[in-house]
């Protein structure tokens, strides 16, 4: 139970509660968001067995049989994200010199926030950060790490509050690189199941050129060989190579969607 179970349980929620209007699903989410860790010490820990209802908010799994569920994005704050989502759609719809105004500053805000929030290191993760005796490149990695699983309201700061600045400069990008990033946005789901296989298949290439077997790569990639593995100028190229191939892809189905309305494309 990953990104696209989050994403679509949280839809069937936003279903329900978008019947209550914008501004209330605003103040749900927001308080969903800004109160959620408030259950870091109560809430039961993870892990293996306990009631179905743990993992909304902790990292679980669980056996139901015939099958083992593992969850790994707790719902809660995701659905706190949707609901914030849909009730800020109304600044999308501004002019853009008013919209950029305001997503700027709502980033700005946000951002500044995280900072504040991070540097007291009482409340918004449940993991705090350390001044690190190996210098100030892992002092700085520690403060900016947050926890994602389930997303710590100091994780949704620190992301959302830079996505919004992005998005006041957006429309300020234009040609080839626009044109890219619109593309690619358009087929969400197509380019999310295509980049899985294609990562797993460049990994099994990658492990063989380094003396492993292919074999040992018909896993989760937690499971590979401890040797395995590039630097992170590495991981970069992979993920820049990654995007590139799949480019053509995408944009066949971009092209498809275009010319077609079948209901199930919108999916895609």
């Amino acid at each position: 139970m990953q990104v696209i179970w989050a994403i679509g349980a949280s839809m069937v929620v936003l279903a329900g509660l978008q019947f209550f209007g914008q501004r209330t699903c605003l103040l749900i989410g927001a308080a969903i968001v800004l109160g959620h860790n408030l259950l870091d010490p109560i809430w039961p820990a993870g892990g293996m067995g306990g009631p179905l209802w743990v993992a909304l908010h902790s990292r679980m799994s669980k056996v139901v049989p015939p099958f083992g569920v593992w969850f790994a994005y707790p719902l809660l704050p995701w659905i706190g994200v949707l609901l914030l989502g849909y009730g800020t759609v109304g600044i999308f719809q501004l002019p853009p010199a008013q919209r950029a105004s305001r997503l700027l500053r709502a980033g700005l805000v946000l951002t500044v926030a995280f900072v504040v929030l991070r540097a007291l290191d009482v409340y918004g993760d449940p993991h705090g950060w350390q001044v690190q005796t190996r210098g100030i490149t892992a002092t700085i990695m520690s403060f900016l790490n947050t926890t994602k699983y389930p997303p710590s309201l100091q994780f949704l700061l620190m992301t959302l509050g830079p996505a919004a600045i992005l998005c006041a400069f957006a429309d300020r990008i234009h040609g080839a690189v626009k044109d890219a990033l619109v593309m690619f946005g358009r087929v969400p789901f197509a380019f999310y199941v295509a980049h899985l296989y294609l990562i797993h298949a460049l990994a099994v290439v990658l492990g063989i050129s380094q003396g492993f077997a292919a074999s040992q790569f018909l896993t989760y990639s937690p499971f590979f060989p401890k040797a395995y593995g590039v630097s992170l100028p590495g991981v970069y190229l992979a993920w820049f190579l990654v995007i590139a191939m799949l480019y053509p892809f995408c944009r066949w189905v971009a092209a498809v969607k275009a010319r077609r309305t079948d209901w199930w494309l919108s999916y895609v």
